[in-house]
């Protein structure tokens, strides 16, 4: 439960948001190298194409605190604005977003947080225009077929840097597979999202981006 804590906190969720919001523009370095930054707003573009053409996505998740705590569930994804992160049974929280504003539950002291999306550590996953082509910065790749995307705000170190990772897949919508990212404060913190078994395009229903209130029950949906 520390690692989850630690992770979706206030304070760690406003600073994802920063990071996420007010990112240097990648014209900071159209300017400085016009044929590297081409390249560059060549691969963002592929990056936002490929979120965007998600409609419908489920995936295996590890999220891996820096003590290397690891917690494991799935996500489901519908585009526009909703995502849902449902972690294994001995984990008694749950993470949603209904297209307007993401929710964290705890279910062990019968808590729900809100959030605007815009204010999540998730808006490059539910707004990639925004978050990734607009304020984004490619990274050095450490392989053929990785496309590694950077937003952070060099004049607020208090907001960690978070490191999106897509790997080339034939079958995955615009040839892209997010596959993991990472978060970095500024202490060196690190969190760690890792994906797998991505399956695309499945019918998903709205009700799975809804909850039941603890404060209300103390059954957890099913």
């Amino acid at each position: 439960m520390n690692v989850l804590k630690n992770t979706f906190r206030k304070p760690l969720l406003s600073a994802f948001a920063g990071a996420l919001a007010v990112a240097a523009p990648v014209g900071l370095t159209l300017a400085a190298a016009p044929a590297a930054a081409q390249r560059q707003d060549s691969q963002l573009q592929r990056a936002a194409s490929a979120l965007r053409a998600i409609s419908t996505m489920r995936a295996d998740f590890t999220q891996t605190d820096r003590l290397g705590n690891v917690v494991a569930g799935e996500l489901t994804l519908k585009n526009p604005g909703k995502i849902r992160f449902e972690y294994a049974d001995d984990v008694n929280m749950l993470i949603v977003s209904n297209g307007s504003a993401l929710s964290v539950i705890d279910y062990e002291v019968s808590q729900v947080e809100r959030y605007p999306i815009s204010d999540s550590p998730l808006g490059a996953l539910l707004n990639p225009d925004r978050d990734i082509r607009r304020y984004g910065s490619v990274q050095p790749s450490t392989g053929n077929g990785v496309v590694s995307i950077q937003v952070a705000d060099p004049d607020r170190p208090e907001f960690p840097a978070i490191t999106m990772i897509f790997t080339e897949n034939a079958s995955a919508p615009g040839g892209l597979q997010l596959a993991s990212w990472v978060a970095l404060d500024s202490q060196n913190q690190r969190t760690t999202v890792r994906l797998r078994n991505h399956r695309y395009g499945m019918n998903v229903s709205d009700s799975e981006f809804r909850f039941r209130d603890p404060r209300r029950s103390t059954r957890r949906p099913g």
